[in-house]
Order: C-alpha cells, then sequence, then structure tokens
C-alpha cells in the first residue's frame, strides 16, 4: 500500500514542500530511505521503528521503502521523524492514507515514542499557510512559536499516541489556553545612565534616526560600550511584522524561547572579538544565520574592533553596502536579511590613550599599525564617527540625570515618521539607504551650505562613498531640525564625525 503526507526542508531563509511517501510491498523484510537523506535523517528508521515497538505497534514483515521528494534536495535534520512515522503507519493500513491529505507534520521522534521540538517551525508553518495545508501538526514543545501564524489550525503533540489520534480525528484537538506575556516586563537599560558624553549622545541619536552605521573611538572606560548596550532602547518598537520576520530568523538558528518565541525587543548581538568569519557571516553546508542576519532590524556591535581578524571584518563590507548577505554553495545561492546599525567601539592605540602623551605608552609604529587593522573602503562604510572622552569626577559624582531613553526615543519616532512620509514612493525608509540619484532628489543645499562643502572636499580629500556619506548624515540633521533644506550647520556637524577619522587616520 502506498502513502504520502507533507513535510518541509529549510534551505537558507526559504522553506521547500517535502513529499514523504511511504509504501509497503512483498518481499524480504526491510526499512529503506531514498532520496538524498543525510545521516541523520537516515536514522529516523531506527528511531520510527523502535518507538513503534516500545508502544506495541507491530510492522508487517515486508518490504518497507520511504522517499523523500523531491530527490536533487538534500534533506537534513530530525524533523521527519514524524511525517516518515505517519506515512509508514498509513502504508500499513493503522491508519488510513486519506487522513493525510493537507496535513503537513514536522518533529523528532525518541526511542520511547515522546516527540521532541526541532528548530525552524516558525516558517514552516508559515510556508504550510501559504500552500493552503488544512492544519499543521507539530511538538507540544513548538505549539507557542507555531501559534503565531494567525490562520493556520496548529495541532501540538507530546507522544506517538496522540499524533495518531489527532491524525484519526484532528477536530478533537483542543489546544490549552494560551498565556499572554508582558512585553514590558524586564527592565531595560536606560541612556540616563551614562554621565556625560554629551557629544557621543549626540552621535548616538544621529545613527539612530538616520539609520547610519557608528564609530566610537575613546579611552577605556569611557562609556562606549555602556551607550551602545542603551540602542536598542532608543529605537522605535518593532511592528507585528517586523517582529514575526526577527523571530522566523531566530527559530532557523534554534534561538527561540519555548515559554515565549516571539521577539519583541530590537536584536543587540555583541560577537566576541575571536568569532570567526563564518560565525559573523553565517554558513555550513546548509547555511544557517550568523551574527550579521541575526542583528536584522537591530544592531550589531563589535567591541574593540581592531581586535577582530581582517578577513572577519572585510565580510561587513558587502551587507552594509546591500543590506543583504549572500552565502553561495555548490547547491546553490542563499541570501539572508541583514539590515541593521553596525556599532563599533576601539580604543585609539593598543593601550588606549593616546593622544595623551603623559599616559600613552605606545610608539608611532604601534599606534599606526593598530589603526591600519581597518581598511579605508569600511570606515567609508562607516557614516559618522564620534570620540568618547574620558569622564570626569564632577560628572560621575554628580547628581544631575540626563535625558531618559524614552524621551530620546519620542525624537527619533518623529524623525523616523517624517522619512516615511518622505519616501512612500521608494524603496527605502531611512536617510542611510539613498542611493547616489535620490541624494540629488532629496538632499537640496542652501547655496552657502553646498559652497562649504565643495571647500571641505577639496581640502579633505574624501572619496566619493564619504561624499555620500556625509550628505546622508547632514540630511538627518535637518530632519532632526525639521528643516526641509540642508544649511551649512547641517553641513558642518556632518564634516565633524569624518573629521575623527582624519584625526586618528590621516
Amino acid at each position: 500500500m502506498f502513502a504520502c503526507v507533507l513535510s518541509a526542508v529549510i534551505l537558507g531563509m526559504d522553506v521547500r514542500l517535502i513529499q514523504v511517501e511511504a509504501d509497503v510491498s512483498s518481499g524480504l523484510p526491510s526499512f529503506t530511505m531514498v532520496g538524498f537523506p543525510s545521516a541523520q535523517v537516515k536514522e529516523a528508521q531506527d528511531r520510527v521503528r523502535t518507538a513503534f515497538r516500545n508502544n506495541e505497534i507491530a510492522l508487517p514483515p515486508k518490504r518497507i521503502t520511504v522517499n523523500l521528494a523531491p530527490a536533487d534536495i538534500r534533506k537534513e535534520g530530525a524533523g521527519f521523524d514524524m511525517p516518515v512515522a505517519a506515512a509508514v503507519l498509513a502504508a500499513t493500513g493503522i491508519i488510513r492514507p486519506e487522513l493525510l491529505k493537507g496535513a503537513l507534520l514536522a518533529g523528532e521522534l525518541s526511542l520511547n515514542g515522546e516527540v521532541h521540538g526541532i528548530s525552524g517551525i516558525l516558517p514552516v508553518v508559515i510556508k504550510a499557510r501559504e500552500e493552503k495545508c488544512r492544519f499543521c501538526m507539530v511538538p507540544a514543545e513548538n505549539l507557542r512559536e507555531a501559534r503565531l501564524v494567525p490562520d493556520m489550525k496548529i495541532i501540538g503533540v507530546k507522544n506517538l499516541g496522540d499524533m495518531i489520534r489527532y491524525l484519526k480525528e484532528p477536530d478533537s484537538y483542543k489546544p490549552e489556553p494560551e498565556q499572554n506575556k508582558d512585553p514590558y516586563g524586564e527592565e531595560k537599560a536606560d541612556f540616563r545612565d551614562v554621565q556625560g558624553q554629551r557629544s557621543l549622545k549626540r552621535a548616538v541619536e544621529i545613527a539612530v534616526s538616520g539609520f547610519h552605521n557608528l564609530l566610537m573611538i575613546g579611552p577605556p572606560g569611557a562609556g562606549k560600550t555602556m551607550a551602545a548596550r542603551r540602542i536598542p532602547g532608543i529605537m522605535p518598537d518593532l511592528s507585528y511584522e517586523e517582529s514575526l520576520e526577527i523571530t522566523k530568523i531566530y527559530s532557523i538558528a534554534g534561538l527561540l524561547s519555548p515559554a515565549d518565541p516571539l521577539i519583541r525587543q530590537r536584536p543587540f548581538r555583541s560577537p566576541h572579538h575571536t568569532s570567526t568569519a563564518v560565525a559573523l557571516a553565517g554558513g555550513g553546508r546548509n547555511p544557517r544565520p550568523g551574527e550579521i542576519t541575526l542583528a536584522h532590524r537591530g544592531v550589531l556591535f563589535l567591541d574593540e574592533m581592531p581586535e577582530f581578524s581582517r578577513r572577519s571584518l572585510e565580510i561587513l563590507r558587502q551587507p552594509l553596502e546591500d543590506k543583504v548577505i549572500r552565502i553561495s554553495r555548490i547547491n546553490g545561492t542563499y541570501e539572508f536579511p541583514a539590515d541593521f546599525i553596525l556599532c563599533a567601539a576601539m580604543n585609539p592605540c593598543p593601550c588606549g590613550y593616546y593622544p595623551d602623551m603623559n599616559r600613552c605608552r605606545c610608539t608611532q609604529g604601534q599606534v599606526s599599525g593598530y589603526m591600519n587593522k581597518i581598511s579605508q573602503p569600511l570606515l567609508d562604510r562607516l557614516d559618522l564617527c564620534a570620540e568618547a572622552e574620558p569622564v570626569d569626577f564632577k560628572e560621575l559624582n554628580g547628581k544631575m540625570e540626563g535625558e531618559t531613553s524614552a524621551e530620546i526615543r519620542k525624537r527619533v519616532e518623529q524623525v523616523h515618521q517624517l522619512q516615511s512620509r518622505r519616501y512612500k514612493n521608494e524603496r527605502i525608509r531611512f536617510n542611510g539607504e539613498l542611493t547616489g540619484n535620490q541624494l540629488a532628489k532629496y538632499c537640496g543645499m542652501e547655496p552657502e551650505g553646498r559652497r562649504f562643502l565643495e571647500k571641505a572636499f577639496e581640502h579633505m580629500t574624501f572619496s566619493a562613498r564619504a561624499y555620500h556619506r556625509i550628505l546622508r548624515v547632514a540630511r538627518t540633521i535637518a530632519d532632526m531640525e525639521f528643516s526641509e533644506a540642508i544649511r551649512r550647520e547641517h553641513i558642518g556637524e556632518a564634516l565633524s564625525y569624518r573629521s575623527y577619522e582624519k584625526k586618528y587616520w590621516g
């Protein structure tokens, strides 16, 4: 007898439906799996047979063949255990094959018949809804995650008995009531805790307002990391669509919490400087998201930037421009989203105190070698370069509190709304994404500001890319003052964030 049920495989960020076919015929007793399965998937036959035996389900002594179609796609992971078990049960006549029509199953079986959770359930359920499946059957551990998809019937099962029972009578399934989570239950780091550093706070607000990349330079203990960790708190709240998009990425990476899987806060990823290029970009035989993709719609923070390997840093150049990262493998090219703010922090020299010659003990060669670990093409992709100055005693012990993150976020949201209206007919949302043609259209300068920028370009020898980024930052500064035209003072402030680059690298 022949039976078939749907499952799915994840390829990068895409999901492909897989037909799990089972056939039971006369012949020597055997259990064979075909259709380009990996070693993990081939092990499913042993898990399924043992789970059947431990649940007193007797398979006939016949030849059992399971095919995973299409056969040109490599199948990986333990999520095929449940669909293989269901297809074999239908092919042996234990359940009726028509019960599997329009059903999509995914989950891992243990040897005693319990069903364990797997990663990537959310994109699988989204694909099932697109293909108009009748229902999805998933592990009970993944039930909260699967229920994030509206208008899709989800059945959560804990063991093999539940799977058989609900396949026979899907309408008998009664889900447990969902408990609402408080999205504001966790205390967030606030900008009012950052003492002093007015110029650094200003640079951070500009970066978030226009979605610009930021480099912070200063001595140890000046507050660079402290300010960076508070950036998500001044970014606008995620929309439900953005939350679902980020949750999908984290689902594929296997980083979701079973208790509360929906990502409600902007991601903040801070990889260690020993992270490899593959850890940042993502990869593997079947590529999985790396730190660049996990920071999508949020912040990627590189602390001690020069300590990262040159190869790891240069990987950032393409995603910073294209907002996606492409990974090529022999089986195809995979695209992962990478729309994030890059925030980097570094010391001005190995000891951290240059150019304070009273405290710095580095030679000029050591300083140059340290700074030159960051290439000029990568520097050109950092819109703002801000200096974090040492905090004095009065600021540390003063009782005056700075602005809260909520106050800053309110101003940022106003600037984002302004940009949203301006670019409603474009494929961009922020000033940091403006292309060359769009710069001419949306970055109108007053005559005095144009002359000032022309003189600066002649004397400071900027690259064309750096010139465009100065205009984007100036556009954001003008938007923060609700000025339609870019004035001389806006150009001047934007140039000041490139002068630090010339100070340390020039």
